[in-house]
């Protein structure tokens, strides 16, 4: 069947649903999402936002500054400045939505410092910042009557020039996006939205390593999609792992333990209570993220354990609890008491810095369409995301796609010249268990050889094997009728490669990746 929608919006995170309500006044959004509405990354980020709020002490050449240096000076200053400066802008939007940030007795904003950041600019809702924003999004997307939620969902590919039969190449200057091919998994059945204007906001790849904080729908499709459609992607190497996920095996994804907890006064241990952070940065516990895991995971390989430690015992308890509520009562289910225990923690992929490749307006390579959130490479985070930023980011970025596309949606018109999709093939038992086995293996290449240390050696052997999964998961995906998981797996292999080959082009350590062969940064 062939929908037709002015705004296809493919993601419900944070930065899907602003650009929803944003563009929403002047015609039909369908917003498309792989699970439930509350099923994003979003909904899992526990810090809080990021932005100038208490002039008495901050400014945002400060907040600026500290973005450069966590992005190890290759962030495009453009975006960072963009971001900082209608970061403010952006914080009334999300409370005029309903958001309630935590205030103190003064009826001020309770500001976090977290690591990397001179000042506290933290806005948060006690533990749950994520889950709030999430929910106050969910009931304003629920009441606009131009927006029709498409829940349990799945994208498969956005519509070019291609599939009107022209050959597209990275090369062809006018690639132009039509709308998406998008799949019923709970019918089989593949539907063809037409739209005039297009955007991804499909959250990060976190998922396609072993050990994550994502939700497992973080298999970076729609970087996947735009990537198969021939725009570009950029500056995938850049994938951050947080340096405390909550150390309980089995647990996947794995519970984030806040980076606001170590700007709390948390301390790092090692198994035997010694603290080691003086080791490797002045900035103790709070320096940027990629060197407390970089730090971390050396003290794990170094003495063969499988965590370390974050010790808030010295903090006043009743504190402790009114600030992590969420982590308190999550720890105490696991019989540990984090006013009086220390929490096990180790790293997981968290964020990717990298992306669909946007310009200031979040428009991407490819005419209509759109990229906004963490599947986008707005060029703010560079070499590493400073903590925190990236919520606002996604809001500032919608707004900017929302004000470019109102401009130029009433000259689009929908192709109708598009075929429907072609659902031959075969589906059997059998093939799942392919499917979950080769997903299985494309977490353990991703860990073992892509993760926070990497090499040549790694890399190249992690080339090798991945070639073979995308050989037999392309055979297989032409055989087969379409389906969910064979769709992510497509995609997790997509993304993997990317990541691979675009670290393995870097021929230094900067930022988040790291390779032994270029331990020193060329100038």
């Amino acid at each position: 069947m062939v929908k037709k929608f002015d705004f296809l919006v493919v993601g419900s995170g944070i930065a899907g649903m602003s650009f929803a309500l944003k563009v929403a006044h002047k015609g039909k959004v369908a917003l498309i999402c792989k699970s439930g509405l509350e099923e994003a990354n979003t909904y899992f980020a526990q810090g809080g936002v990021a932005s100038v709020t208490n002039l008495l002490v901050d400014n945002f050449d400060k907040h600026i500054e500290d973005t450069m240096i966590a992005g190890d000076w290759i962030s495009n200053r453009a975006a960072v400045e963009k971001v900082v400066r209608e970061a403010p802008e952006q914080i009334e939007a999300l409370i005029n939505w309903g958001v309630d940030f935590d205030k103190n007795e003064q009826g001020e904003f309770d500001l976090h410092r977290e690591g990397g950041h001179s000042e506290f600019r933290i806005l948060h809702h006690k533990d749950n910042t994520g889950a709030e924003i999430q929910d106050s999004l969910i009931k304003a997307i629920q009441k606009h009557p131009n927006i029709t939620i498409v829940e349990n969902h799945f994208a498969i590919e956005i519509l070019t020039q291609h599939h009107l039969g022209l050959h597209v190449t990275r090369q062809t200057p006018d690639i132009q996006c039509y709308g998406a091919y998008i799949l019923d998994p709970a019918t089989g059945i593949v539907d063809t939205y037409l739209a005039k204007v297009t955007l991804m906001a499909t959250g990060g790849v976190g998922a396609i390593y072993q050990t994550t904080t994502n939700p497992l729908v973080a298999t970076g499709d729609g970087i996947a999609m735009v990537y198969r459609a021939k725009g570009t992607v950029k500056d995938m190497e850049f994938v951050q792992f947080h340096p405390t996920a909550l150390y309980h095996p089995g647990d996947r994804p794995s519970f984030l333990i806040t980076e606001a907890m170590r700007g709390y006064g948390g301390v790092l241990r090692t198994l035997d209570g010694q603290e080691f952070m003086h080791k490797y940065d002045q900035r103790l516990s709070l320096a940027p993220r990629d060197i407390v895991a970089r730090a971390i995971d050396n003290e794990m390989k170094n003495r063969g354990d499988e965590h370390v430690y974050l010790d808030v015992t010295h903090k006043e308890p009743e504190t402790t609890k009114k600030h992590f509520p969420n982590i308190y009562e999550k720890c105490l289910s696991l019989g540990i008491d984090i006013t009086k225990e220390y929490i096990p923690v180790a790293p997981a992929a968290h964020y990717l810095c990298g992306g669909i490749e946007v310009d200031l307006n979040g428009h991407s390579s490819i005419d209509r369409l759109y990229a906004i959130g963490e599947c986008a490479r707005t060029g703010l985070h560079g070499g590493n995301r400073l903590a925190s930023n990236s919520l606002i980011e996604a809001v500032v970025y919608a707004d900017a796609a929302a004000k470019h596309c109102l401009q130029l949606v009433d000259k689009y018109t929908y192709n109708t010249e598009i075929p429907e999709w072609n659902a031959e093939g075969t589906s059997s038992a059998e093939e799942m268990v392919l499917i979950t086995q080769s997903m299985k293996e494309v977490n353990q290449i991703m860990s073992s050889y892509v993760g926070i240390v990497r090499s040549d050696l790694r890399l190249k052997r992690a080339w090798t094997r991945l070639d073979i999964l995308y050989e037999e998961t392309e055979d297989l995906f032409k055989r087969s009728v379409a389906t969910k998981e064979i769709c992510e797996l497509r995609n997790m292999i997509n993304v993997g490669y990317l990541i691979m080959r675009q670290a393995m082009e870097r021929k230094e350590s900067r930022g988040l990746h790291y390779t032994i062969d270029y331990p020193h940064k060329e100038n």
